[in-house]
């Protein structure tokens, strides 16, 4: 029985903080991973701008490498994509949302952050999460355009700019929030930077654990062979990029756990998404 093969998508590199923990949960299972590039940022983008270009680029993959699951491990695309997806593949197609949930849960002090793009913190989806699972809670929203691109040049091996960084979440630190939400895949990428310029922050709550969870779940439904043992040239992440590949990307996935396998730069036969 082969191994199976999982898609993860994202707008930029953020999907790679949800590989990472697939493939910590799932060493047997064959990654891939395909970001937009050329459509990055997704907040700025129209709904049926984003639903259409993510439509196109899984397809136009899926020709060359057939999988059995996806995970579109972008918060902005899930809040509108997955419908399309399901109905035109016919495979799992696994979401990502803001980890309100388990974080209203571990809280000591009732003051929960939620860090997100703009466009994620002002959707009624948030709302809807909040208000189901944090009512009991005093919540400070944050969001702010640099985060992604700071985690964007970080893979790149830029420095995120600490002052900066630290100006940007002021406002939980004002809070005196005790849990943030990582409301953003980008965001766990600068975990390490985060929790020096908001060191009064207990636990960090990001989506990636349960996703990983997820899957295994559904790729166990399916009978497939989650516990085998991938042949040496499987065990690498195979991107592929709309656009430009991060600089330095071979470097950074080992920091992540993850191996680098082939990458491809606006990979031969791809026509732009407009």
């Amino acid at each position: 029985m082969s191994a199976p093969h999982v898609l993860v998508f994202d707008s930029g590199v953020g999907g790679l903080s949800i590989a990472a923990c697939l493939r910590a949960r799932l060493p047997g299972v064959r990654l891939s991973y395909l970001a937009d590039t050329a459509g990055f940022p997704y907040g700025d983008q129209p709904e049926a701008t984003v639903i259409r270009r993510c439509v196109e680029l899984v397809e136009r993959l899926m020709t060359d490498v057939p999988v059995d699951l996806i995970v579109v491990a972008c918060n902005t695309a899930s809040t509108v994509v997955l419908p399309a997806l399901r109905g035109r593949l016919g495979i799992p197609v696994v979401g990502v949302v803001p980890a309100i949930k388990p974080a209203a849960a571990l809280t000591q002090n009732g003051r929960l952050g939620v860090l997100a793009t703009p466009a994620t913190v002002r959707r009624p989806y948030t709302d809807d999460l909040i208000l189901r699972f944090a009512a009991h809670c005093e919540v400070t929203r944050v969001g702010h355009p640099g985060l992604v691109r700071w985690a964007e040049n970080k893979v790149t091996g830029e420095p995120v700019p600490l002052e900066s960084l630290h100006e940007a979440v002021k406002p939980l630190g004002d809070a005196g929030v005790d849990t943030v939400v990582l409301g953003c895949t980008h965001y766990p990428l600068i975990r390490e930077e985060l929790a020096q310029v908001l060191p009064n922050v207990h636990h960090w709550v990001d989506s990636g654990e349960a996703i990983a969870r997820r899957v295994a779940f559904l790729l166990e439904e399916a009978s497939m062979d989650t516990d085998g043992v991938l042949d040496e040239g499987e065990v690498g992440l195979a991107a592929r990029f709309s656009g430009p590949a991060p600089a330095a990307l071979d470097a950074f996935l080992p920091r992540l756990g993850l191996q680098p396998g082939p990458v491809w730069d606006q990979w031969p036969g791809h026509s732009e998404t407009s």
